[in-house]
């Protein structure tokens, strides 16, 4: 039976019922279809991984180059995508929802949807204003019954506000509000993902393992329900890349190349 896009958002929704499973986050169309064929039932994309590509700094993508991703990657792997569709590329609520709604047409399977504004002196948006802008993201969603994932993301802890009470106050609002899924990047410690877990059940709760450092067991007897990576393997790739560019530069030598991975196993893979 032919995979569509309907079949994708069913069986991601799917995956959030019961265990945990893990959300890689690839920044193109090879590294998509490589985690495909690697077993991953679900992947996510990356603002920064993605923005990194095409040689911009993360938050600095338009939403025209964010939905032509999202459309290329959707298009090219048969297992649901998740968005990370940063603040929805706009400060109201209308602006948010007419995005979400340009979202949603790409193919993908789930978005987030985050309550940080991008300016240092006031790093969160409103507490009021953070809930209407999920009320938009859902209400654009369900417009025309797409049955896309929302993932509500409080930013506290990624811009030094490491309020644990502050963070679950709005992770609840924003289940009210609408949010499927539920996510505070930034959370590391045992007490703290249990305490977001316990806080919110029975929606489950998004994690990410990069700052964690806990492993796949670990965060599921937490009662985790799924886990994504954000720019980690871009980071790692681009990490193999400099390295060896910078050997080349400044020593003239080409040693760390022997490191890259098989040339002939890639071109297996994406045969």
């Amino acid at each position: 039976m032919p995979v569509t896009t309907q079949n994708k958002r069913a069986s991601f929704r799917k995956l959030h019922e019961s265990g945990c499973f893990v959300l890689p986050n690839p920044f193109d169309v090879g590294s998509a279809k490589a985690l495909q064929q690697l077993g991953f039932k679900a992947l996510a994309s990356t603002s920064a991984g993605f923005a990194w590509t095409i040689g911009k700094a993360d938050n600095r993508v338009s939403v025209d180059e964010v939905c032509a991703h999202l459309t290329d990657i959707s298009a090219a792997v048969d297992v649901p995508v998740n968005a990370d569709f940063e603040g929805g590329f706009a400060h109201e609520p209308e602006g948010v929802a007419a995005n979400v709604a340009r979202g949603v047409k790409t193919g993908i399977a789930g978005l987030s949807i985050e309550d940080s504004t991008g300016n240092k002196e006031r790093p969160l948006y409103d507490r009021d204003l953070a809930i209407e802008r999920i009320k938009a993201a859902r209400k654009a969603i369900d417009a025309d019954h797409s049955g896309v994932l929302l993932t509500g993301r409080c930013e506290a802890f990624l811009w030094g506000q490491p309020d644990l009470k502050l963070v679950i106050d709005r992770l609840l609002a924003y289940s009210d509000a609408g949010a499927d899924c539920l996510y505070a990047p930034g959370i590391k410690t045992r007490e703290e993902i249990a305490g977001v877990v316990k806080a919110v059940h029975p929606k489950p709760v998004n994690l990410l393992i990069g700052a964690s450092g806990l492993s796949l067991a670990e965060a599921a007897d937490l009662g985790v329900r799924r886990i994504s990576v954000g720019g980690s393997l871009a980071r790692s790739a681009w990490g193999g890349f400099m390295k060896a560019a910078k050997e080349m530069a400044e020593k003239g030598t080409f040693t760390e190349l022997a490191s890259g991975y098989p040339g002939g196993e890639l071109n297996k893979m994406f045969r």
